[in-house]
């Protein structure tokens, strides 16, 4: 399980909305000073906001600033990896070979087969929306607000 320690941004009748700071690959990768990601991404600090499904039988209650840990399972990033990836690529591919009578409509299978990926992605991904197998969980929470993203 990946964890993650972030700012609760709202509260929702049935989950959290948890700000994180992302996190990138720069300080594993060999190529360290030749790449300009690291800079761009320090400049732009991007912040990722994850929607984390309540406990039902939890009674504790959230507020904005609150800190939190959350947690993500390997098996559902990877899942989720493979289906928004290969999913629209395999769906591309299978729509340029149904439509390979020229050239222009192969390439209008395969977009048509890309969109169509895009849909079936979008629609996966709302009906698991409320499926807590496939939702980051709450770990861990400190009931003092969060100082660094204290809003007045």
């Amino acid at each position: 399980m990946i964890l993650e320690t972030g700012v609760v941004v709202a509260v929702e009748s049935d989950s959290l909305w948890v700000e994180t700071i992302q996190k990138s690959a720069c300080e594993v990768c060999v190529a360290e000073k030749g790449c300009g990601q690291k800079f761009l991404s320090k400049l732009a600090g991007k912040t990722v906001s994850i929607r984390v499904l309540r406990d039902k039988l939890s009674s504790e209650h959230f507020s904005v600033g609150q800190s939190v840990t959350i947690g993500i399972p390997e098996d559902v990033i990877v899942l989720a990896s493979l289906l928004v990836y290969l999913l629209p690529i395999f769906a591309a591919i299978g729509g340029a070979s149904l439509f390979s009578g020229s050239d222009m409509q192969a390439v209008g299978g395969a977009l048509g087969g890309l969109l169509l990926g895009g849909l079936l992605v979008n629609l996966h991904s709302v009906k698991k929306r409320d499926d807590p197998r496939f939702n980051p969980v709450l770990i861990e929470q400190q009931n003092q607000p969060s100082i660094l993203n204290f809003q007045h």
